[in-house]
């Protein structure tokens, strides 16, 4: 079996600046070039990069009430998202292509009325290859994000490898983790925003359970990220740290390549050599020999899930409804 020759993966540890998402495009585009000068080929921007992650904020909900400015809050947090195939997603199209890389970003997509705090994956040539929509939104996340289901869980077969993304506290979710590992998935992303200690050890655990490279990107927010009057910016020059950083890549075996950083925003890099993985599953492939099948099983369901769905299109014809007797 061939692998691709060892390259660089890029980590990007930097925050979105919150409600002005053609601001955060720009940046994300100056990021990626930065690493592409670096001899990245692949970048990986934390959870939702582009639309911002509203740390702190409680959009005016408690139980049974919501005020009228957590919706405009919410508003305004809906009007910064962006659409798959939209404008927004052709600028982060065109700096994949620019700078001849693979892309892998945490955006807050816009599909109706609901958002998803989703990942999309670009490849050099500028194409969509897919899309991630993260299944469990975690506590008051779930006010403002609605739930992925199994047709965004792709692992992609790239020129870097197998490529898949799992968000934040989706790691701590052991079936899916297993759902990516039985696609083959090499390099394993995993974009956050989870700046806790606890962090790193997650990470290591995933890389040696799935015997995989694990490449995880977080955010380095500030007050300051928020425009000027939001009462979630500091007063004055002061600024507090609202997410603090700790991204970091981990090979098959645990080991630590890129060290958590929590000192600021920074671009980390290590090299990534497919040819590790073998030496890990001689002892250990969790979907493979060190499986029980015919004890424990697994069932996915990738159908897409719609509420609603029409019958008698795209030259179908409908069964006429029958009358009540």
């Amino acid at each position: 079996m061939s692998h691709p020759a060892p390259y660089r993966a890029a980590v990007v540890q930097a925050g979105s600046l919150i409600y002005d998402t053609p601001a955060t495009l720009a940046k994300l585009a100056d990021l990626t070039g930065d690493a592409a000068r670096r001899g990245a080929k692949l970048v990986v921007f934390p959870e939702a990069f582009v639309g911002g992650y509203p740390k702190g904020l409680d959009f005016g909900a408690r139980l049974g009430t919501r005020s009228d400015e957590g919706r405009d809050e919410f508003r305004r947090y809906y009007e910064g998202a962006i659409e798959e195939g939209g404008p927004a997603c052709s600028l982060i199209a065109e700096a994949a292509r620019a700078n001849g890389v693979y892309l892998v970003v945490g955006v807050i997509e816009r599909a109706g009325g609901t958002l998803y705090c989703s990942v999309f994956f670009h490849g050099p040539d500028g194409s969509l290859l897919g899309k991630h929509r993260k299944l469990m939104p975690t506590a008051l996340e779930r006010l403002v994000w609605g739930f992925g289901d199994g047709s965004t869980l792709p692992v992609l077969d790239s020129g870097l490898g197998k490529i898949g993304a799992v968000i934040c506290w989706e790691n701590y979710m052991p079936l899916l983790r297993t759902a990516m590992y039985a696609q083959g998935v090499q390099v394993y992303c995993a974009p956050t925003v989870d700046a806790r200690d606890t962090w790193l050890p997650t990470m290591q655990t995933i890389a040696l359970e799935g015997r995989c490279f694990v490449v995880s990107a977080c955010q380095y927010m500030t007050s300051s990220d928020f425009p000027a009057g939001h009462p979630a910016r500091a007063a004055g020059a002061e600024q507090s740290v609202l997410i603090r950083g700790g991204s970091c890549i981990v090979d098959p075996l645990g080991k630590v390549l890129v060290s958590p950083s929590f000192e600021g925003e920074g671009i980390f890099l290590a090299e990534i050599d497919l040819g590790e993985i073998a030496r890990g599953k001689y002892d250990l492939d969790v979907v493979g020999h060190y499986a029980r099948p015919d004890i424990f099983q697994l069932s996915v369901n990738r159908a897409p899930q719609s509420p609603v769905s029409f019958l008698g299109e795209a030259g179908h014809e409908a069964a006429p409804f029958a009358r009540p007797a």
